[in-house]
């Protein structure tokens, strides 16, 4: 049959995405009957002038919605019936504006492109999860997580970050927030938590809103101080060493060691926070604090929403032996709260090496992302501006000299379609005025560029 869609290609809507629109409408409108053959892949991309990954993909989930099937050696075929006719409104509610104070360009760190995402991988690990695994996820076991799972997480840890220990010690669980609340009931007689000044501030609020208190035993030029450490006298330690927030420095070797011991003296745990730990642009990353211990006491997470998917919503974290029994006993009141199809279908797509092959990609993709945000922030702004914590990670932060402070460059940019963010939260006291960060991860190489064309307009008149 001959279909002709019409693509919008300055449309905020990836491609395949208006693809799958076009054939729900025309199958719920009854225009495409069920039984009917579709292009093959080949000749739709060739007569749309796109690629055949774009119509891949939009066939891949009009399979998986059970709107069409596939034949073998023959083709797609339609294989929904208009008879239980609903009006499908896909995507188009969400149209571009063609000016740019309605283009959204957003810089937030925490995104990831859909485009760079290993979609038909991750789908047939998904697939696995369910056609080989069915009566783990009706009967499930561990609160701590799948062990097949836990078990490729330790030697990915191991090998990466010289943690070294074993698939017993992992808790899995949905987020780096979850697994700190988690954490505050287990180590309840730890009341006095350190802190960087700057530092990660949903995790100092999440110690605040379960009683602790803080202390600051880290300033923002000098890191960790062993004097703080030993005159406030913390009985928990949280530091983010690979990837400081939101500086981007990394804590040096000496440093770690220098509070290594300081804990040790004062008999206190360490949650080192290993965020982005995958990202370095410059050297290998040095070994962490774990790998670093002589004793049993620092607590090491990390998360796959960085890295991977942010929706996926999968976190972990190493357990001293000490900990293990309060855990346990913890883990009868919250149950696992990531979906077992969820956990088996990353335990496949590690095992099978699609996690490596994702990740070797990124890091060359975020390279080059990088490499342009830099080069248009220097050609765009000039002495204007001053960037820094680039090192690692995907994102910059740039002090932006123009006599306007935080708040009004932010506003200024929303104004404009271009939504940078605040490193204030980050600070106890003493906040720059006007150091803002710009995230790449989520942004084509396209959007990167634009949005700093826009930002001048905003900022520079």
């Amino acid at each position: 049959m001959d279909v002709t869609p019409f693509l919008d290609r300055e449309s905020t809507i990836p491609l395949y995405q208006q693809l799958i629109d076009y054939f729900k409408n025309n199958m719920h409108d009854g225009a495409l009957r069920k039984g009917m053959k579709l292009p093959s892949k080949r000749s739709l991309s060739n007569k749309l002038h796109i690629s055949q990954t774009t119509v891949e993909r939009c066939y891949e989930q009009l399979l998986a919605e059970g709107y069409i099937r596939s034949r073998p050696r023959s083709g797609m075929y339609v294989d929904y019936d208009a008879v239980n006719r609903l009006h499908y409104k896909g995507s188009q509610g969400v149209r571009s504006p063609k000016h740019p104070a309605s283009t959204v360009i957003d810089f937030h760190y925490g995104h990831v492109s859909s485009d760079d995402f290993p979609l038909h991988s991750w789908k047939k690990s998904l697939s696995t999860s369910y056609d080989f695994h069915l009566d783990r996820l009706c009967k499930p076991k561990d609160e701590f997580g799948e062990y097949a799972l836990r078990s490729l997480i330790a030697d990915y840890v191991y090998q990466t970050r010289g943690v070294n220990t074993s698939a017993d010690h992992v808790y899995v669980g949905s987020t780096t927030s979850y697994l700190l609340t988690l954490l505050c009931y287990v180590l309840e007689e730890c009341q006095r938590v350190g802190f960087e000044d700057p530092g990660y501030p949903r995790s100092r609020e999440i110690f605040t809103l379960l009683k602790k208190s803080s202390c600051t035993v880290a300033g923002r030029s000098k890191g960790i101080q062993v004097g703080d450490i030993h005159s406030t006298k913390p009985d928990l330690i949280y530091v983010t060493p690979s990837h400081h927030y939101p500086l981007g420095s990394r804590m040096t070797l000496q440093k770690r060691v220098e509070l290594l011991q300081s804990a040790e003296d004062v008999d206190a745990y360490i949650i080192e926070d290993d965020y982005d730990s995958e990202f370095h642009y410059t050297t290998e990353p040095y070994p962490s604090l774990h790998a670093l211990a002589k004793r049993d006491n620092v607590i090491y997470m990390g998360t796959f929403s960085r890295s991977f998917l942010p929706s996926l919503r999968l976190s972990y974290m190493f357990l001293p032996k000490s900990l293990l029994p309060h855990m346990q006993k913890l883990t009868l009141l919250y149950k696992q709260t990531v979906p077992a199809s969820q956990q088996l279908a990353l335990a496949d797509f590690m095992e099978r090496r699609e996690w490596t092959i994702h990740l070797n990609k990124m890091r060359t993709m975020y390279t080059k992302k990088k490499t342009v945000l830099l080069n248009e922030l220097e050609h765009t702004f000039g002495d204007t501006i001053h960037i820094h914590g680039h090192l690692a990670g995907p994102r910059v932060l740039i002090d932006v000299l123009l006599d306007k402070g935080e708040a009004q460059l932010i506003e200024e940019a929303n104004a404009a379609g271009v939504k940078v963010y605040p490193t204030s939260p980050a600070y106890v006291s003493d906040a720059p005025p006007a150091t803002l960060q710009l995230g790449f991860s989520g942004l084509t190489i396209e959007d990167i560029q634009n949005g700093i064309q826009l930002l001048k307009e905003a900022w520079v008149r």
